[in-house]
C-alpha cells in the first residue's frame, strides 16, 4: 500500500540545511498496523507528512496503492487525502458547538454525501467505537476517551484505505490510552483496515503489528510484534 523508494527530504538550505529524511526505503502492506517511532527530529513526523500528503518529498518516490503521489499537484493530494485517508490527532480536533454525530458527518459534508446517506454512515461509525449512545453530545459533554472515539469514528466514516494516527492517546490517561489502543487494534483485525501510527510509548507501540524505529533521518530498525 505504501512505499518509499529512496525517499528524502530536505528543508532549507546551505548552513541552515536539514535533511529531514534521508534515502530511506519502506514499506506497508495492506492490512498492516505499524507503529512509528523514534526521538524528535528523527523524521517519524516528516514520514507521516508526506504520507499523508501534506508534504512531498524532495528526492526519491512515494507510492500509495501503486501510485506516484510525488508527481500529484496540491488539488489531487488534497482529493487523495479526502477521499482514501483517515486522520486522528492527539488533540481530537473536533468541533466544540456540535454534536458528537455531527462531528463525524462532516467529512462525508466534503464528499457530497446525501444528507440521509451521512446520517447513517456517521451512526454506523459511532456504533462501531461503542459510542453511538453519546450521538447527540457535544465535546465538552464527553470525557478525553470519548472524544477521541468520536475522532476515530470521524476517521473511519470515510471507509478510507488507510488510518493515520498522530500520537492518538497523547492527551488520555493510562487506562483510556488502552482503549483507544484496543479499538484501533479492533479495526484492524476485524475490519482488516491499514492503520499507521507514531507514538513515542512504546506500550502503545506493543498493540501494533510491526515498529519501524527512525533515528537521524534514517530507518534504524523494523522488527514485527509477537502475534
Amino acid at each position: 500500500m505504501i512505499e518509499f523508494r529512496d525517499l528524502s527530504k530536505i528543508y532549507g538550505s546551505g548552513e541552515a540545511q536539514v535533511k529531514a529524511l534521508d534515502h530511506v526505503d519502506f514499506q506497508v502492506d495492506r492490512g498492516e498496523f505499524v507503529a512509528v517511532m523514534g526521538p524528535s527530529g528523527s523524521g517519524k513526523s516528516t514520514t507521516m507528512n508526506i504520507i499523508g500528503c501534506l508534504d512531498t518529498p524532495s528526492a526519491g518516490q512515494y507510492l500509495l496503492m501503486g501510485q506516484e503521489v510525488g508527481a500529484f499537484d496540491r488539488d489531487q493530494r488534497a482529493l487523495l487525502r479526502r477521499n482514501f485517508l483517515g486522520f486522528i490527532f492527539q488533540g481530537f480536533n473536533l468541533l466544540s458547538r456540535t454534536t458528537a454525530l455531527e462531528n463525524v458527518e462532516l467529512p462525508l459534508v466534503y464528499q457530497g454525501v446525501p444528507a440521509d446517506e451521512r446520517r447513517e454512515r456517521a451512526r454506523a461509525a459511532l456504533d462501531k467505537v461503542g459510542l453511538l449512545a453519546r450521538a447527540d453530545h457535544k465535546p465538552s459533554e464527553l470525557s478525553g476517551g470519548q472524544q477521541q472515539r468520536v475522532a476515530i469514528a470521524r476517521a473511519i466514516v470515510t471507509r478510507p484505505a488507510l488510518i493515520l494516527a498522530d500520537e492518538p492517546t497523547g492527551n488520555l490517561d493510562s487506562a483510556r490510552s488502552r482503549e483507544i489502543m484496543e479499538l484501533l487494534q479492533g479495526l484492524n483485525r476485524a475490519e482488516g483496515m491499514t492503520v499507521l501510527m507514531v507514538t513515542h510509548e512504546p506500550d502503545m507501540a506493543e498493540y501494533a503489528s510491526r515498529i519501524a524505529v527512525f533515528a537521524y533521518g534514517r530507518l534504524q530498525s523494523d522488527t514485527r510484534n509477537a502475534a
